[in-house]
């Protein structure tokens, strides 16, 4: 988990900033000057808001950033975009698209994993910001995504909706119903009413705002505990993160 920039399948293999100091003065003075130096994987299915920037991998900030940005995680205990404990020692958001390739390589490859290691013990929570970047499909995704989550039905249309080959089948309306009854989503006609109302738009708002404050300009990208990741890691980056994050918290 909606105007932004366009996405560019560019594969050039410069270094792109995901946190600066240009149009973020207010967090800047907040958080300090930080950049997230990406590299990784470039092609279509990534998501890239920035044009001409290269693909992404593990960032390491200039300035650590991690006391303003920890702050980002909200622990709301009813958060139905969230999944494990609201005290949990460790938090990870993740701010990504429906239609962005290496954000399904993450939750179909890598998040189970976690969730299965860290989120079941208690160590972990993570929470989903809805990130769209690539249009009226993107957008209309996260709308139906929070509408699922309504229905405490999020991570089963998460997973269907980031199945191989589903984004290919693009999320126009009647795709989008076809995802809530496979999700189980119980009232279809809430559901829709819900996508369409004025709640869902301020719900993706609020995490695009958050995004676009701090500099997140590609999908997927990842704060552990306030340090950045960019990319679909490997499951050993984010468990290097979030044993650092739990030993740093004294867990």
């Amino acid at each position: 988990m909606s105007p932004s920039p366009s996405p560019s399948s560019s594969s050039s293999s410069s270094r792109t900033p995901l946190l600066i100091a240009a149009g973020v003065a207010v967090a800047a003075v907040a958080l300090g000057v930080v950049s997230w130096q990406a590299t990784a994987p470039a092609d279509k299915d990534s998501g890239r808001a920035a044009a001409g920037s290269g693909p992404v991998t593990a960032a390491t900030p200039r300035t650590d950033p991690a006391a303003g940005l920890k702050a980002l995680a909200r622990r709301e205990a009813g958060d139905k975009l969230a999944v494990g404990r609201a005290d949990a020692p460790v938090v990870l958001i993740q701010y990504s698209d429906f239609k962005c390739g290496y954000c399904g390589k993450f939750a179909r490859d890598t998040e189970p994993a976690l969730v299965e290691k860290y989120v079941e013990d208690g160590t972990l929570r993570i929470e989903w910001r809805n990130f769209p970047i690539f249009g009226a499909d993107s957008e209309a995704a996260a709308r139906a995504a929070w509408a699922a989550g309504r229905q405490d039905r999020f991570a089963r249309f998460h997973a269907a909706a980031y199945a191989e080959g589903a984004k290919e089948k693009g999320f126009g309306e009647a795709r989008l119903l076809e995802l809530a009854r496979e999700a189980g989503v119980p009232d279809l006609e809430r559901f829709k009413a819900d996508m369409a109302g004025e709640e869902a738009a301020a719900a993706l708002r609020r995490d695009q705002e958050e995004g676009y404050r701090i500099g997140v300009t590609s999908t997927p990208s990842f704060l552990v505990n306030g340090r950045p990741i960019a990319g679909a890691q490997p499951a050993e980056a984010f468990g290097a993160a979030i044993a650092e994050a739990a030993a740093a918290a004294g867990r």
